[in-house]
């Protein structure tokens, strides 16, 4: 069904990666280090990863926690592991950066998508920190690659930002508002009728699929759970 909302769920390993796509997700987002929000994964487990699912996955690139980039040494790191992971067969990526006042960081968001040339990509939820979020959008409308903002609608996650979620949802199509709003952050399951009966349909979990915690694997139940309230 090409009309069925996107399902995306973070993996830490190939066994996150197969409970995941046994449970329904579409997709994967692959990070390490949870406590610092995601950051990007070895090379190894990639290729661990792309060995035990046929699925799309997009790769984390993000060194450090925060939103910003770093030091100049930082972002030729960032390249550097970018262009190692696509020497890798990576083919999707997740990363965004603002500076010291809340723009986006176009000199590094530029870098990156040079090294990735031809790769879809997601600028993820440093737009829940933006000082514009609307001048964020318009900036970056026309990067190539450039398919989809995870977001929550406010750094505090979406109780709070489902407002904001449902205004850019309106605004679908026009300049900035292209691209598919995948929600994640805070997201619940008693959130989705009213994002789906907005037309997003994007949804991004973490935690939701780890009855455990992060310190547990992701079930394949949990994501079942997600795959059927989202195609009901």
């Amino acid at each position: 069904m090409s009309n069925r909302a996107v399902l995306e769920v973070i993996a830490l390993d190939a066994a996150d990666a197969i409970a995941a796509r046994s449970g329904g997700a579409d997709r994967l987002e692959l990070v390490t280090d949870m406590a610092a929000d995601g950051l990007t994964p070895s090379r190894e487990t990639f290729g661990r990863i792309r060995a035990a699912v046929d699925i799309p996955l997009r790769v984390m690139l993000r060194l450090t926690d925060g939103f910003s980039a770093g030091t100049h040494d930082d972002v030729e790191a960032l390249v550097r592991v970018a262009g190692e992971l696509r020497a890798e067969g990576a083919e999707e990526f997740v990363f965004g950066f603002l500076d010291a006042d809340g723009n986006p960081d176009l000199v590094t968001v530029e870098r990156l998508v040079a090294e990735i040339q031809g790769c879809s990509w997601t600028f993820h939820r440093a737009i829940d920190r933006a000082a514009d979020r609307d001048e964020l959008r318009k900036h970056l409308a026309e990067l190539p690659g450039l398919d989809t903002f995870l977001t929550a609608g406010a750094a505090s996650g979406v109780d709070e930002g489902l407002p904001t979620l449902l205004a850019e949802a309106e605004r679908k199509g026009q300049p900035g508002y292209r691209t598919q709003i995948l929600v994640g952050g805070g997201l619940r399951l008693d959130h989705v009728p009213v994002l789906l009966g907005a037309g997003i349909d994007g949804f991004h979990i973490g935690g939701a699929a780890r009855p455990k915690g992060w310190a547990g694997p992701v079930d394949a139940e949990a994501v079942r759970e997600w795959r059927r309230v989202l195609d009901a």
